[in-house]
């Protein structure tokens, strides 16, 4: 038991869930005062000091009965309240039924019957046998939890499952024939047919099981995540990208702490002296109550978002961090542009994170040396200049390559002039602006901030910044 709770800690880390230390330990201590004889106390033990985060209780509640559900199958046994007369007829009808089943199944027929006649299933031997056959020791890097049906029904096909309601058409068959009341064959039947389902889910348990402890496994290998944030979004592969997904909601809640705490510093805000002297006029113009600038700390937001081929990495981290982060924003207003622009506020604003990305990201198929971002502009000004006005933070996520297109400066010159700030956020090096078809030494004058965003520290210290 004590290794199975060490995997399924492993199991829940994998998945996601953020659990330190400690809170293991913690789980352990309160384990040594319930016990684990109440399946409900064990639980609810378990989930308390392990989970911390609502969100997380899902993922608990998933892999809780693959880990500790496996223990005693929950089959029943038909022949019990049979009379020894009965027992030995049921037990000639399975010797009948398996002689007339097809050679090469028969002996894993067999297995299957007993299990399902004598309520005793497959022992974790068995199991790990039929598991190893299925090639769930030799689970590719990709291998995900939902794809345990897949390896659970082959398990099933190894034990003849397909020939299986053939053969029990035969035991109910030879069992009549032997003067078996029907009443009995009924109550068999309905205990077999139980007895089935539980194996299934037996099956699909132990499959889902060995795929969260393949996942615990690839969790351990990865690279630290500080690492991870450090390394550029190009070299990272789909399963280091996944980690990075994993965090963004951790850094969302660091960047919205110190949002919160500069929202609280702007509150006492600086002395007006203009406002002190005006309201004390009354007291003969001896200042008598003070008063204070407070300036409002939630910025309005026009984002334009570069998502073709070599900017999605970047334009999906923004889109998901800005979209953990609305509640520090007044209002965003979103675009997506490739060879044209297209307005994506809805997508942020009526789905879920990541079907918006999805939806966002399929509006514009990838391509190459299609950009161009001072059509887009022009497709900006014409429809959607009002967004942006003196109370407006525009930011502008792209590499600035525009294929030699016209780069349309007056049009940015113009939108730097409306917007309170102008925040660029450029992937590439420094060194790389201005050479071959980069216009960004040419944006960059208008631009009241320019930040190189390589990577998710990099991205994750632009915001901070933007928010403050």
């Amino acid at each position: 038991m004590e290794e199975r709770i060490g995997k399924f800690i492993a199991a829940l880390r994998g998945a996601g869930v953020r659990i330190s230390l400690a809170e293991s330990q913690d789980a352990w201590q309160a384990l040594t005062y319930t016990g684990v004889g109440d399946r409900d106390t064990f639980r609810l033990s378990l989930r308390a000091t392990l989970i911390k985060d609502v969100t997380s209780y899902d993922t608990f509640e998933e892999l809780f009965p693959l880990y500790f559900g496996l223990d005693t199958p929950p089959l029943q046994d038909p022949a019990s309240d049979l009379s020894p007369e009965q027992q030995r007829m049921l037990g000639e009808a399975m010797q009948q039924a398996l002689q007339r089943a097809l050679q090469e199944l028969a002996r894993d027929l067999r297995k299957l019957l007993e299990w399902l006649m004598n309520g005793q299933g497959p022992s974790q031997e068995e199991l790990a046998d039929m598991a190893q056959q299925a090639g769930l020791n030799d689970l590719p890097d990709s291998a995900a939890p939902y794809q345990a049906r897949r390896y659970a029904r082959r398990m099933q096909q190894l034990l003849g499952w397909e020939k299986l309601q053939e053969l029990l058409e035969m035991l109910w068959e030879a069992l009549a024939q032997q003067g078996m009341n029907p009443e009995t064959i009924e109550q068999i039947k309905a205990q077999v047919m139980e007895n089935q389902q539980a194996l299934q889910d037996q099956l699909g348990d132990y499959a889902g099981m060995k795929l969260n402890d393949h996942l615990a496994e690839q969790a351990q290998r990865r690279p630290p995540i500080n690492e991870l944030m450090d390394r550029p979004f190009g070299s990272l592969n789909s399963a280091e990208m996944d980690s990075l997904r994993e965090q963004i909601r951790r850094l969302a809640a660091r960047l919205r702490s110190r949002a919160a705490l500069r929202q609280q510093r702007g509150k006492k805000g600086k002395l007006d002296a203009k406002a002190t002297l005006r309201h004390n006029l009354r007291y003969g113009s001896v200042p008598f109550e003070i008063r204070l600038k407070q300036r409002r700390r939630k910025p309005k937001l026009v984002v334009l978002l570069d998502i073709s081929t070599s900017m999605r990495p970047v334009a999906e981290f923004f889109l998901r961090l800005l979209y953990e982060l609305q509640d520090q924003v007044q209002k965003t207003r979103s675009f997506a542009f490739i060879d044209h622009l297209e307005d994506v506020t809805t997508d942020l604003h009526t789905q879920q994170i990541d079907q918006a990305v999805r939806t966002i990201l399929s509006k514009m198929p990838p391509g190459y040396y299609s950009t161009d971002l001072g059509g887009s502009l022009r497709q900006f000004e014409a429809g959607y200049l009002d967004t942006v006005d003196g109370r407006t933070t525009l930011i502008v996520l792209g590499d600035a390559r525009n294929n030699y297109n016209d780069p349309a400066l007056d049009i940015f010159r113009t939108l730097a002039q409306r917007s309170r700030k102008l925040i660029w956020l450029n992937p590439e090096y420094p060194t790389q602006w201005g050479t071959g078809d980069s216009d960004m030494l040419l944006y960059q004058p208008h631009c009241d901030e320019v930040f190189q965003v390589r990577n998710l520290a990099q991205l994750t210290d632009a915001i901070d910044h933007m928010l403050a």
